[in-house]
């Protein structure tokens, strides 16, 4: 149900210029100085990670805090900072945010952080570099109280200020990554890394963001985008920087640790549409020189061709096989959704059948190499012509080599699909202290990207 506008009297929640203790992304430490109903009046908490900001830091919260003021919304203003030396901390907490430090390094690590600490419903997330409007923060608190999930900000339908963006960014990386990220998720977010965007608090945190660095930007847009919440987009103005020292943000390094996360979150097209390809392509080329040469114009494709595309039957095959091992298991550990083609297949592929299925493929290539040799017996076992021999030796080989495939895979989806199995304990274990066992569970936490 969508919430309007409430006129009610400002209410900035602002607490001392002190900071807090040491926060990591579990949380804050420290206590709270706020009870719980003043906590439950809270509907949105401004987010600035921040690291040596002293430039702007300032000015990005007094804007924010303007902004609270003027559209009477209950709310503060949050400097997650990850270990600034230039006196940020002090210049934030005494232009009115709430300063928690975040021990562990890196842009991802900050925003969790400062997530986690929050005490508003909606978050606002924005660079503290003074790039941002933050007094005009309106268009996300509309979307996100009629019940979006997430609120992307649209730098290129807002609008650009001139050298604000580098040319490199501007026209090859943000545009490219974009249409990576709407090819591979299907998603309709035109600016993937845009910085300052609005989510439901609680919604963000039940995604279980890993990332620690610049890619924890594509990481919530996908992984919200997976769990089917809903994201919308309004327009947003991205400003010239006020800072004269460089930006964080590394060019190469940063866009390839965003493409690197596309992929991994994108089995079918790192793995099976590329796979597919390949195999398709070796089979045709394979099928159409197998029985004699194939000439086009002046250019002949011969055996050599054939070696080729048995190279692509094998290793599209081994690609489309790394595509349904990496959906059983994203499947079964939870950071994929199951595909119910993918699960329809495998109820179909049980272990027996894929046996039967490489042994029968096996068996063709072993038949295939006995033709071979008893050609070669024909010819008292002297130079063979090799024009002929291979045109049934290079198609048995790769049968034996896609029959391994099939059985050994096979046998590996058998191994990814056992499931643990809980029996009724016949005594009742000792009970397991709550600090320890809390203990347990930090240690089996799933590794970071």
């Amino acid at each position: 149900m969508a919430l309007t506008m409430n006129k009610r009297p400002v209410r900035c929640v602002r607490p001392s210029p002190t900071v807090i203790p040491g926060a990591t992304r579990d949380g804050p430490k420290g206590a709270d100085p706020l009870t719980v109903k003043e906590k439950e009046n809270v509907e949105l908490t401004v987010v600035m990670p921040c690291l040596n900001e002293a430039e702007t830091v300032a000015t990005c919260v007094r804007k924010a805090i303007g902004f609270l003021a003027a559209s009477g919304i209950s709310g503060e203003v949050l400097v997650a900072d990850n270990g600034s030396t230039d006196g940020s901390q002090q210049l934030a907490a005494d232009a009115g945010a709430r300063v928690v430090p975040i021990s562990e390094k890196g842009y991802g690590n900050a925003l969790m952080g400062g997530i986690l600490a929050a005490r508003g419903k909606y978050v606002i997330m924005g660079d503290a570099d003074d790039s941002y409007d933050f007094t005009n923060l309106t268009p996300f608190v509309n979307e996100l109280r009629q019940g979006a999930d997430l609120v992307m900000g649209n730098r290129f339908a807002g609008g650009i200020a001139p050298g604000a963006m580098p040319p490199l960014h501007r026209y090859l990386g943000n545009p490219v990554l974009s249409f990576v990220g709407r090819l591979f998720f299907r998603s309709k977010i035109g600016d993937f890394h845009c910085g300052l965007r609005g989510f439901n608090r609680d919604a963000m945190i039940a995604l279980n963001l890993q990332a620690t660095g610049m890619e924890f930007a594509s990481e919530m847009v996908v992984k919200a985008t997976l769990a089917g919440q809903r994201i919308t987009e309004v327009p947003t103005t991205l400003a010239k920087d006020g800072r004269t020292r460089p930006p964080h943000l590394h060019t190469w390094r940063d866009g390839w640790r965003h493409l690197r996360f596309l992929l991994l979150f994108s089995p079918r097209w790192l793995f099976f549409l590329p796979g597919l390809v390949l195999l398709i392509a070796g089979l045709v080329v394979g099928a159409i020189v197998i029985p004699h040469p194939f000439t086009v114009g002046a250019v002949t494709f011969d055996v050599d061709t054939l070696v080729a595309a048995s190279a692509a039957v094998v290793i599209g095959f081994q690609a489309v096989l790394f595509w349904l091992f990496t959906q059983v298991y994203a499947g079964s550990e939870g950071f994929l959704p199951e595909e119910p083609k993918v699960q329809r297949l495998l109820e179909k592929l049980s272990l027996e059948r894929g046996l039967i299925l490489g042994a029968l493929i096996g068996l063709a290539g072993l038949a295939g190499l006995i033709f071979s040799l008893l050609y070669w017996n024909g010819l008292k076992f002297h130079q063979l012509n090799y024009e002929h021999s291979l045109r049934l030796m290079i198609p048995s080989v790769t049968a034996l080599m896609v029959s391994c495939q099939v059985i050994l895979g096979t046998f590996f989806l058998s191994i990814l699909g056992i499931k643990h199995t809980r029996h009724p304990a016949t005594v009742s274990p000792p009970s397991v202290p709550v600090d320890v066992a809390n203990h347990r569970e930090q240690q089996a936490a799933a590794p970071r990207l």
